[in-house]
């Protein structure tokens, strides 16, 4: 008997639990059916696009170099006597800078002055002889060769003074050498002779370098690729040039800051270098503080032009497609998802100049694209008036290279 009730037992546990697991399985299976229900669209923030004139800029290379530059070198050899200037120093143009032992020349200059006046007494002997002569060729006093030999004594004389007169000049201007003077304003480096030094003329050797620094000038590098496509920007209207004259120019110092004041480009080299593909562009600069000293390296921001109508868009909403084109979802007027692929020209501080793919109205997506997809639709949240989403001005070092 109770072996008879212990296989009952048996028989009866795993028909329990398979009724345990059927009934789980119909509870779980209750609330999955009801989830297949629609639920509402999924919320995306988005910014309206709209035009807006922008003025464009782009960041460009360069280094400072002196906006004049004089090697000063001497004109007659000797020994020097003196150096009255102090390296580093401001110069101005006719400053005694060295000066060279002046008395052998100070002699030759002596000599050629009384050698002047020699000329000049011979000259006067000739001139009344010759006038005697002619009064007595006429009465037949003296012959006609004596005369001509007479006439020409004058005329010899008379170069001879001119020859007198050319050498004191000569002298004189050598004596003046010996005051080496510096031809221009500016800044003195520092001196290669000192007192005692031997110097010869017009030598390979400078005595020493004098840099105008104020203005000084700024040398950039564009890519021919970048001044075609400026060109063009121009030429078709997309940009304008603010107030028709040169552009404004400025720079981003060393350490980062950004230099107090702005310059203007002078001109652009007519040839392109064949190794680099560059353009050399110069642009000066107002430099009465000395801030700038040539050779530093500096980056330009240059003004390219004004866009009347440009489209500025936070970059959050510009993705990339699988083969790397710039793409944007927005929103139509019934809350439809679309995708519009966009051709961006450049980044302006946090957001994109977008050439194509957007016009001013569009409902430009920012926040949810993960959540949406083309043709899907969407509630929208405009966060057109949210810090992280307003318009960023352009300004030194906002201009980034093209995306498309």
């Amino acid at each position: 008997m109770n072996a008879d009730i212990l296989r009952r037992a048996l028989w009866a546990v795993p028909l329990l639990a398979v009724a345990l697991t059927l009934s789980g399985c119909g509870e779980s299976d209750a609330p999955t059916a009801g989830a297949g229900a629609a639920g509402p669209p999924p919320e995306v923030g988005v910014v309206t696009v709209e035009a807006n004139p922008a003025v464009l800029t782009t960041e460009l290379p360069g280094r400072t170099s002196p906006y004049r530059i004089a090697e000063v070198r001497p004109q007659v050899g000797g020994i020097i006597q003196e150096r009255p200037f102090e390296e580093g120093g401001q110069i101005q143009a006719g400053q005694v800078l060295y000066q060279i032992d002046p008395a052998p020349y100070e002699a030759a200059h002596d000599s050629a002055e009384a050698a002047l006046e020699r000329a000049r007494a011979t000259l006067e002997r000739a001139r009344l002889k010759a006038e005697r002569y002619a009064n007595l060729v006429k009465t037949k006093a003296i012959s006609q060769d004596d005369f001509d030999d007479a006439e020409a004594a004058f005329k010899e004389a008379k170069a001879s003074v001119a020859v007198a007169e050319a050498d004191l000049e000569t002298a004189r201007i050598n004596l003046e050498y010996t005051r080496v003077t510096s031809p221009i304003d500016g800044r003195i480096g520092r001196s290669m002779m000192t007192q005692g030094a031997l110097v010869s003329a017009y030598q390979e050797l400078a005595l020493a370098t004098v840099q105008q620094l104020d203005p000084i000038y700024v040398d950039l590098t564009q890519s021919s690729a970048q001044l075609l496509r400026l060109r063009r920007a121009l030429e078709d209207g997309r940009l304008e040039r603010a107030g028709g004259g040169q552009p404004k120019v400025s720079l981003i110092l060393e350490d980062g800051s950004t230099y107090e004041h702005t310059g203007r480009l002078e001109f652009s080299e007519v040839t392109v270098d064949a190794r680099t593909g560059a353009v050399t562009m110069r642009a000066r600069f107002p430099n009465p503080d000395s801030v700038l000293l040539p050779g530093m390296f500096v980056r330009a921001v240059v003004e390219e032009g004004l866009r009347p109508n440009a489209i500025l868009v936070p970059q959050q909403g510009v993705q990339h497609d699988r083969r790397g084109n710039p793409v944007g979802l927005v929103v139509t007027e019934d809350g439809t998802v679309a995708q519009r692929t966009l051709v961006a020209d450049r980044a302006v501080g946090n957001q994109w100049l977008i050439d194509r793919g957007l016009e001013p109205g569009d409902r430009l997506i920012v926040e949810g694209s993960q959540r949406v997809r083309d043709g899907a639709k969407a509630q929208v949240v405009d966060l057109s008036d949210e810090p992280a989403f307003a318009s960023a001005p352009s300004g030194p070092g906002a201009t980034q290279p093209a995306v498309n």
